[in-house]
Formats: structure tokens, sequence, C-alpha cells
């Protein structure tokens, strides 16, 4: 199974704060480790910090180190304490800038409270001790419900379709980009300086997330060898660490190429196979670019676009997904671009064969072809 930079990454910031956590949730992520992903593992150890926290603060837990928290504590927590934490969460509030804070999504509620199911549920019918018993049995989170989001699947595809480019304007907004941006930066300035160093890449980062729909850590993944440009195809690591090829549209492979042949001189990068296609530029020395640093490139050119309206790697993705629906009209076709694996989630945006996702690349082309031509006139 291929493992992402992502990954490696977060596995080393997951054992780095296991070491502060107690002995149990070391023997939780240890458990898990092979059938969970460390991105997943590291959110849920996140989420038991806040508990563990909370359970210090409310004198739930007598001890000044959460390490120091024994398994007991969770063992005899009351049903009455367990809600009082889930309100804490409800009601705390998260900074959103220095001076505005907000209430968390129910999302993000919710999977607190799915991480601690999913601890008390190891702790109460996956462990051993030393005579064969799990290390308790009272499981207080299975009193706890998770109340799920309710949103129609209408609903969540006329909240996509407000969120995305409509029409051509994704084409605008890349030759815009490519050929406008320049003229509204201060001349001799910093920012103008950076963007012709960093033009094609930025470029081809933007246009590759419009004309193949992959997500930010599968872009960020991507290394030399992974490019096709015979076939206008690309191997990306999908969730998982699951390998895909997927078509590309013709015009967003040509960007690529075109930051290649200046990538060598511009970022001193090697074009060794294995090399990461997306880098900056440290201490003159070539850096792959990190998914945050992708976000913020992303984040940057869609807000300084006419709409203002700064928008994530997901919002092209579904800029993407949208086109190709419309298109093709073919949801399985859809569903392997995306790397999806349920159709209601492709069908959002209302296993064919290679020759037929290279058709409709081809057809996205000529449509960004004709949209260019359109924009000049």
């Amino acid at each position: 199974m291929a493992e992402s930079r992502q990954h490696k990454i977060h596995e080393k910031k997951l054992m780095e704060m296991v070491k502060d956590m107690p002995h149990y949730v070391a023997e939780y992520v240890d458990d898990k480790l092979d059938s969970r992903s460390p991105s997943t593992l590291l959110n849920y150890v996140h989420d038991f910090k806040i508990f563990f926290e909370w359970l210090i603060d409310q004198k739930i837990a007598n001890c000044q180190e959460i390490k120091d928290i024994p398994y007991s504590v969770l063992e005899n927590l009351k049903l009455e304490q367990a809600k009082k934490f889930v309100k804490y969460l409800q009601r705390r509030e998260i900074k959103v800038t220095k001076d505005e804070t907000k209430k968390p999504e129910k999302v993000s509620v919710n999977r607190k409270i799915s991480a601690l199911r999913s601890l008390f549920k190891y702790l109460t019918t996956q462990t051993e001790n030393e005579n064969g018993e799990p290390y308790f049995y009272r499981n207080v989170m299975l009193k706890i419900e998770v109340n799920k989001v309710k949103e129609t699947l209408g609903a969540r595809a006329s909240k996509i379709s407000t969120q995305i480019f409509q029409n051509n304007e994704d084409t605008y907004f890349l030759y815009w980009v490519q050929n406008e941006y320049e003229n509204e930066l201060p001349k001799n300035s910093r920012k103008r300086i950076y963007f012709k160093r960093d033009r094609e890449r930025d470029v081809a980062i933007l246009s590759l997330f419009l004309g193949s729909g992959i997500r930010v850590n599968e872009l960020a993944n991507l290394r030399l060898k992974d490019l096709d440009f015979e076939k206008n195809r690309i191997t990306v690591i999908r969730k998982g660490g699951k390998k895909d090829t997927i078509s590309v549209i013709p015009e967003s492979m040509l960007d690529v190429k075109k930051y290649l042949e200046v990538r060598p001189q511009r970022y001193n990068a090697s074009n060794e196979d294995n090399e990461y296609v997306f880098v900056t530029k440290t201490n003159n020395v070539p850096t792959p670019l990190s998914n945050r640093s992708i976000e913020t490139i992303v984040k940057k050119y869609t807000k300084a676009y006419k709409t203002n309206k700064a928008m994530s790697p997901h919002k092209l993705r579904h800029t993407y997904a949208t086109n190709l629906m419309e298109e093709t009209g073919d949801i399985h076709l859809l569903m392997r671009q995306l790397g999806h694996s349920s159709t209601t989630t492709a069908a959002l945006y209302s296993n064919p064969e290679e020759q037929k996702a290279a058709e409709a690349a081809e057809q996205l082309g000529k449509r960004r072809k004709q949209a260019i031509a359109e924009y000049k006139r």
C-alpha cells in the first residue's frame, strides 16, 4: 500500500503526541495504526487531549498531567459528566480571527464524540488485563448520542453550486491568473517578483485541480514518474493508500509541462523520477509544497479574482466534477475520476473504460479553448 508524504508527517506528529498520553491511549493507537490512517488517528488524539484537559480542569481527574490519568476515571465517569462535556464542546468559542470567534460546527462535535466512542469501545471490549478481562466494562459513551447533521441530497448539491465556479468562469479565472494578475501587483514589489518566479508553477497547480478533480493531498504527493504526457494521465495515491491512474484535460497537462520546463532553473530542482512535482525554494534548496502551502496558493488567487471569493482546492475539485457531469452525464466516470466508491456522493454533481475517460478529457479541453476565445473577444 502506497503511503503519502502527508501520512508520514502525520504519523510523526502522532507519535510525538502519544508520548504525552496515558498508556492506554498509546495502546489504542498502536492497535489501530494498521487499520486506520495516521491522519485519522492524529485527529482522534487531538480530540482525546481536549477531553483529558477538560477532565483535569473539572477536577474529575485528580492529577496534573494527562498521561497520569488512570482508565478508572473513564470507567467511573458519570452520564451527567459525559453530557456536560458534550455541552462544553457545543458551547465553546473557536477563534476565527484575532477578534472573532464562532461556535463549533456540528460535524466537529460529532467527530469528537465518535473518537471517544472508539476509545471507550476499545477499552471495554478489545483490551485484556492480567486476568484476561477487559480494562473495564462500563461504557458511558454508549449513552451519548451522535446527532447527525440532516441535510437532503438536493440541499447539499445546491450548496455546492453556490461555492464553485459556474459556467466558463473556471477557464476565465485561469486565463486571468496567467495573463492579467501580474498587472494588479505594484511594479518592482516583492509580490510581483515572487509571482513572476512562481507563475508557471501556480498556474499548473490551479489548472491541474480544475482539469482532473484530484484532492490536495493527491496533488502534493505527485512525483515526476506519475506524469504521463503521452496519454494525458497521472497516477495518484488515493485515500487508504490506493494507487489510481486518471485522465487529465490535455491543456492542464500542457500547463504542467510548461512549469517543468522552468522548474530546474527556478527552484534548483532535480529531474529524477522520484522527485516531487510541485516544489518551492527554501535557502536555495527545493522543498516539496505542503498541503497547507497549496491551499494558501489556491485561496490567494481565487480571492484576488473579481469574485473576491476565496476558494479551497476542494471547491476546485467540485468545479471539475460539476463540469464533467454536465459534459458526460456519466456518474460512473465521475466516480472513477474522483475516486468515489458511492454513487450517492457522485450524484451531488448532477467503471468506464480508459478510452472513455480520455475522450471526456478531450471534450473538456475543447470547452476550455472555446471559452478562452470568447473571453478574448
